[in-house]
């Protein structure tokens, strides 16, 4: 029954990788766990575990001897020409039950492991998406910079031949100008790398291009969740519980294996007849049953694997307990980190409002009077700052909340 609940499981879950196309991001999670050789190579384990599962659950071939009497040896029914054997061992009862059971278990904590890798893989995903939209909206921002720059220098070109103004304002817009022409050609440069990032987590060609579709409001805050919820979810922390639980059914083979075991056999003569008198069934070929019984003298071997297995348990047991002290802080990381940008987020859009109201006002006044031109570009520097950092905020947002999923042990977004 566990055999045929883990082949399953797999199969539901493949399945259900490729059917969420809404999002685009969830359309890459989707290609990542088709593609990815790191996670499929986590899913040969799964499926090589499960190939265990009818090696130990198997009995011991039988056995077949053949012997031929080079010197027939002579009996009362006539001399013995060739000799047959069949034989067959068993282990003691529970014993291959009891290796099943440890080989499922085994391969189960594989598929734990799989599954972990798998929203690993998302998170990674995330982790590579998000700062490729930070960068967009950065060169979007920056661009949108220059415009009004190049709308700056007209003005105060007006003012400086109207005698409003001076050509220090002309330069200053220039000087800004060539900073912001400067970090657009460094923003598209570094649109590569992490494009390619991203695209090799997916196994598909560094080149190819990736669209990027977030939402501008930042997502409302996910609920804190209860710790023993957390510890509940977290397929290292079952993957751990089922190797643990599979050491427990190896002790348990390990002692049944010092137990002895019983063996079941035919012996077939070919007797040729004889020639020198005549007997009564002569000639008879001859079949004897047997019984075989080994016998385990010699202990160190059995109570050192039944040790090995408790120990491992007592390992297993232990690093479940420190992953879980780990998790717990990690949940509390990114749940603290969640709340700051959901601050930082709410405080640059303020900012923004008001600097921009702040901006038109200055801008206004610097058109009618030709003064204060320094203080408009200031101001619009403090704007592309702010603007700047709620994209970065975003993203760092989204990202931590893709992480959160992962703490929490779920497949992704």
């Amino acid at each position: 029954m566990r055999i045929k609940h883990l082949i399953l499981i797999p199969a539901l879950l493949l399945l259900g990788l490729g059917s969420s196309g809404a999002q685009t991001l969830e359309t890459y999670f989707a290609a990542a766990a088709e593609n990815n050789p790191g996670l499929q190579a986590k899913y040969k384990e799964f499926e090589a575990a499960l190939e265990r599962v009818p090696q130990v659950s198997s009995l011991d071939d039988p056995t077949l001897s053949f012997g031929y009497f080079v010197s027939p040896v002579e009996t009362r029914l006539g001399p013995q020409k060739a000799k047959f054997s069949l034989s067959q061992m068993f282990p003691w009862f529970g014993t291959l039950k009891a290796k099943e059971d440890a080989a499922a278990l085994a391969a189960e904590a594989k598929f734990q492991g799989f599954v972990d890798a798998r929203n690993q893989l998302y998170y990674r995903v995330a982790a590579a998406y998000y700062p490729i939209y930070k960068l967009n909206e950065w060169k979007q921002i920056e661009k949108e910079n220059i415009e009004i720059l190049k709308s700056y220098k007209n003005i105060s070109s007006r003012n400086f031949e109207n005698d409003k103004g001076s050509m220090v304002d002309v330069l200053r817009v220039d000087i800004m100008l060539k900073d912001a022409s400067t970090n657009l050609d460094i923003l598209n440069k570094e649109e590569k790398p992490l494009v390619t990032a991203f695209n090799k987590l997916l196994n598909r060609p560094a080149d190819e291009e990736v669209t990027i579709d977030v939402e501008k409001q930042e997502d409302s805050l996910p609920l804190h969740q209860n710790k023993d919820s957390l510890m509940n979810q977290h397929p290292v922390l079952k993957k751990l519980e089922l190797m643990r639980q599979s050491y427990e059914a190896a002790e348990t083979a390990a002692r049944k294996n010092g137990y002895p075991k019983f063996g079941v056999g035919l012996d077939y003569v070919a007797v040729g007849e004889r020639t020198d008198m005549q007997v009564e069934n002569n000639g008879r070929d001859v079949i004897m049953p047997m019984v075989s019984v080994s016998i385990p003298i010699f202990r160190k071997k059995y109570n050192a694997a039944v040790k090995e297995a408790q120990l491992k348990q007592e390992s297993l047991a232990l690093q479940k307990e420190e992953f879980s002290n780990n998790l717990v802080s990690r949940y509390e990381d990114v749940w603290f980190e969640i709340n700051k940008q959901d601050q930082l987020i709410n405080l640059y859009n303020d900012q923004i409002k008001t600097t921009r109201q702040t901006l038109k006002l200055l801008t206004t006044s610097y058109a009618n009077s030709g003064k204060e031109f320094e203080e408009v570009l200031r101001m619009q520097q403090e704007l592309l700052m702010y603007e700047k950092k709620k994209a970065a905020a975003i993203s760092q947002y989204k990202t931590s909340v893709a992480r959160l999923e992962y703490v929490m042990g779920r497949s992704g977004n």
